[in-house]
């Protein structure tokens, strides 16, 4: 079986290859759909911190992890590189249920390296499909690590496949998103002919589950949504581009929210971030919360890019594990890591990835004919 393409996630596409331009404008605009969300994500928190001590609002839910909880490469421990970095997971979970702790595959996870000299912040996203060891010696797609085991399976997951060193994490759930939007006013969404049956589908379930009612949407076109048909446009996957293009209307939707929060006052910014507290899951303590708020004028996004890198995977159905992203080689696929992440271009990677590559690379072959990189 041949790998295949995909536009949303840089690999191959099937429209021929990309000029220069096109692809240093694509870089632009992706880097600054992960710029809102990591300013979102700071900033939710800093309301909620304010929340939690002058307000009435019941706050994020906080864990303190001791060390011994998480796998850390004693590589990872070792490298004087990284100890210049400061490396936190962001996960995004589908949490309508109300779930934040685990049980919830993540639907999205980025890897955020801050350089603490100069305040230089790079992006990696780890796609959720990619076939990875889950810390445990079983393999499969790695977003099953938060929903086996939460943030510290998922985080250990991470560091287990990456040589990496992460102890600090934020989760953020979509179980507000709902309340969020409506305190907002809505968000106009521009709805096409394709998305909009899946919109009301989604709408029909989520309201059973949340034991409310909806409003159909009844046309495509630059519209007005509330809530539930926003949250319901975020869902959407039956469509071409499947996963990569959700994850696109989700980052819209983030999008949405920040234009439209800038125009708003004080107490309805207050009232948002009091729903959105039940939605917020994050081992960062509040001393800390308050250090990374005072820094976030001197952070500045400044590459962003996705694990496996387009060099070294492709795509496969891995009989029950389904259709999965493949590391076709987790050895370089982890050296290019720690170059991109932390300007390390003499890494060389532990014996426990050398290893993984060739299990991954065993399993690949059971049902896979790829072509491995040189």
């Amino acid at each position: 079986m041949a790998t295949k393409g995909n536009q949303r996630d840089g690999r191959q596409s099937a429209k021929g290859p990309q000029t220069a331009q096109q692809k240093r404008a694509k870089k632009r605009n992706r880097i600054i759909i992960f710029t809102v969300e990591l300013l979102v994500i700071f900033l939710m928190l800093g309301a909620l911190f304010f929340l939690r001590n002058f307000g009435n609002s019941k706050g994020p839910l906080f864990v303190d992890f001791k060390e011994e909880d998480l796998e850390i490469n004693s590589k990872a421990e070792e490298n004087q590189t990284m100890k210049g970095y400061r490396t936190i997971a962001l996960f995004g979970v589908d949490s309508t249920a109300g779930e934040l702790t685990k049980n919830t595959r993540s639907d999205s996870i980025i890897i955020a390296s801050i350089n603490q000299d100069t305040g230089e912040v790079k992006l990696c996203s780890v796609y959720r499909d990619t076939y990875l060891n889950l810390s445990n010696d079983t393999y499969n797609k790695c977003n099953k690590a938060y929903s086996d085991g939460g943030a510290k399976r998922a985080i250990s997951m991470l560091n287990a496949n990456m040589d990496l060193g992460i102890k600090d994490f934020v989760t953020i759930g979509f179980g507000g998103l709902r309340e969020v939007i409506d305190d907002l006013g809505g968000i106009y969404v521009d709805v096409t002919e394709a998305e909009l049956k899946h919109i009301n589908n989604y709408q029909i379930s989520m309201a059973e589950n949340l034991k409310c009612k909806y409003k159909p949407v009844e046309k495509a076109g630059n519209q007005l949504l509330d809530g539930l048909q926003a949250t319901a446009y975020c869902r959407i996957r039956y469509i071409a581009g499947d996963d990569f293009k959700r994850a696109e209307h989700q980052r819209e939707v983030i999008q949405k929210i920040c234009e439209v929060a800038k125009t708003k006052d004080l107490a309805t910014l207050t009232k948002v971030a009091n729903d959105v507290s039940g939605s917020v899951y994050t081992s960062l303590q509040i001393d800390e919360i308050i250090s990374l708020l005072g820094e976030i004028s001197n952070y500045k996004i400044v590459d962003e890019s996705g694990f496996p890198n387009s060099d070294y995977r492709g795509t496969g159905n891995l009989g029950s594990k389904g259709s999965c992203v493949l590391p076709l080689d987790l050895e370089k696929n982890v050296i290019w890591l720690h170059q991109f992440l932390f300007d390390d271009n003499d890494y060389e990677v532990s014996p426990e990835i050398k290893s993984y590559s060739q299990t991954i690379r065993n399993d690949i072959a059971k049902y896979v004919d790829v072509k491995y990189p040189q």
